[in-house]
């Protein structure tokens, strides 16, 4: 007990030396790069023709299928940014700002990495003609991160409590184990859920004094997060490859884990972590084929709306000069 007492001294000494930005940003690093060491080693005896082959082997029904859950998905994303803002009071302004505002701050967030400063960057700038500031549009950050991890938290306890079977080709431990894990973390969820109805709650001070979201509008920023969990889930079930013994559960508890890994880097694209959680946890797929799935679903959900977002603000940006344009020559 002493060696673990001095262990963490030590650790909070060295957090509070550096800072816990310069902490965060030096622990995520570390993520990535044992993603990258991990991927090359994983990728060192693929052949790549045969990666290219799985992709075109790949039917274009599921293509398809895929992009109609993508699409889904990031209908359900607009709704996180619609949820903050009323949250935080600002009724006025409307869903389709919102929708916009959460599409392109999630796409380019998700595409470039570091998304509380790439997608607050896009948010300040759409939301600043409402009037909302720098304060406001980190508050709406917050709760938009606390909506994803309250559905990625509640989805995992969710999957290793009512399928600890199927967890089990993932987690590699026995049912019971993956069980008693998922109970816990319901009962940490529940345990927030408790606190809430206790009365107000709130964080922070003076002008970033935020509170949060009661009890009956978390369950609803946890439904929030879990529809948009579960059609990403089903959007990776419907590219992947046939494989024995693999359920969409199974798929359901990995996607979690391995979204949860890769946010956790705050890596641009994710830059590899995604994909070596889905090859360490699925090892039942061929490498080269589960890989091609994984770039199809990587295209469909990173790259692809990332493009969509960015051309969309330049024309946004192009509308907002000629409109300024045409109101000088006035």
């Amino acid at each position: 007990m002493q060696i673990l007492a001095r262990l963490g001294g030590q650790v909070r000494g060295v957090v509070a030396r550096i800072g816990w930005s310069r902490a965060g940003a030096a622990g995520s690093l570390i993520l990535v790069a044992a993603a990258l060491i991990t991927l090359c080693g994983m990728l060192r005896d693929i052949g790549f023709d045969a990666v290219l082959a799985a992709i075109r082997a790949t039917p274009p029904f599921a293509v398809l299928a895929a992009c109609g859950l993508v699409f889904i998905g990031y209908g359900t994303v607009t709704f996180y940014d619609y949820f903050a803002l009323r949250a935080i009071g600002r009724h006025e302004v409307p869903y389709g700002v919102a929708a916009f505002a959460g599409f392109t701050a999630s796409a380019i967030g998700n595409g470039l990495g570091v998304g509380l400063l790439t997608g607050g960057a896009v948010r300040l700038r759409i939301y600043a003609p409402w009037g909302l500031g720098l304060i406001e549009v980190t508050k709406i950050g917050f709760i938009t991160g606390l909506t994803f991890w309250l559905g990625n938290v509640s989805a995992l306890g969710l999957a290793l409590t009512l399928a600890p079977e199927q967890a089990a080709a993932a987690t590699n431990l026995p049912p019971w184990a993956n069980q008693a894990a998922g109970l816990l973390v319901l009962i940490g969820v529940a345990g927030y859920i408790a606190w809430l109805l206790r009365g107000t709650r709130a964080i922070g001070v003076n002008s970033f004094r935020l509170i949060l979201p009661d009890a009956a509008l978390t369950f609803l920023q946890i439904g929030i997060g879990l529809l948009d969990l579960a059609v990403g889930s089903l959007a990776t079930y419907v590219l992947l490859p046939a494989a024995p013994s693999t359920d969409y559960l199974t798929i359901a508890v990995v996607y979690v884990m391995a979204a949860l890994f890769g946010f956790l880097c705050h890596a641009p694209a994710s830059l590899g972590a995604f994909e070596v959680a889905m090859l360490v946890l699925l090892p039942q797929y061929q490498k080269e084929a589960l890989l091609g799935s994984l770039l199809i679903l990587h295209f469909l959900y990173l790259v692809l709306p990332l493009g969509l977002a960015l051309v969309a603000l330049f024309l946004r940006e192009a509308r907002a000069g000629k409109a300024g344009a045409l109101a000088e020559l006035r």
